[in-house]
Parts: structure tokens; C-alpha cells; sequence
């Protein structure tokens, strides 16, 4: 897709990771320290349209990439999720995981799940 931010090499110049099918970035408004986006390399919109092996692959860099925010940013916890269509809250129209670090402090914690958290 030539309009799609995610397949274009501006974004992909920025890439934390990567393996075959799938690579990492910092998203472009996190909601904490360290929030990173899995995006499979082919277009596809949302992820029950990636392959086995691109899930794999995303799987295998979702993990990667927690190591990676481990030694980083030392989390407390993580958020790992997805939105497939716009009534989701999907922004960008092509497949993509959120990996959000969480932290004791995180005031978004603290609204979503309580201050007693």
C-alpha cells in the first residue's frame, strides 16, 4: 500500500528490531516510556489477515522486544494488545501489536485500574 506509514521507508529507517517478517519501532504517541509498536514488514490490515508466519514472527519479536524494555526502562508490568478496525481504535490501517511498559508510578494504571493497584 503506497499511503500506508508503516510501509513506508521513512518509518522503517527507525526500526529498534527486526527479524523476517516483522519489526519494531517506538510508537509515535506512547502512553508510557518505551512503548513499542510489532508491525508485520507485508501490508495486511489487520492481524487475522497475517499468515502463520508472520504471527510467529511477531510473537518472536514481541518477546524479544520485552527483553530489550527489561533492560532499558525496567518496567513493572506490561500491556500487550491490539485494535483491528477504526471502531476499535485502530489508527493506522495496517496491522500492529502494542507492547506498553508499565510502571508502579504510571498514572494511567492508576486511573484504569485503581490507585489501591
Amino acid at each position: 500500500m503506497n499511503n500506508c506509514i508503516f510501509c513506508s521507508p521513512e518509518v522503517q529507517k527507525n526500526k529498534i528490531m527486526e527479524n523476517t517478517h516483522a519489526y519494531a519501532i517506538y510508537d509515535k504517541f506512547p502512553q508510557t516510556r518505551g512503548h513499542l509498536l510489532i508491525i508485520p514488514k507485508r501490508h495486511s490490515e489487520t492481524v487475522f489477515e497475517t499468515t502463520a508466519e508472520e504471527q510467529t514472527a511477531i510473537l518472536d519479536l514481541l518477546a524479544k522486544a520485552k527483553s530489550y524494555l527489561e533492560t532499558t526502562y525496567k518496567p513493572d508490568g506490561y500491556n500487550i494488545f491490539v485494535n483491528c478496525g477504526k471502531i476499535a481504535g485502530q489508527v493506522v490501517p495496517h496491522s500492529h501489536v502494542h507492547l506498553i511498559p508499565r510502571y508502579s508510578d504510571d498514572e494511567g494504571i492508576k486511573k484504569s485500574f485503581g490507585a489501591s493497584r
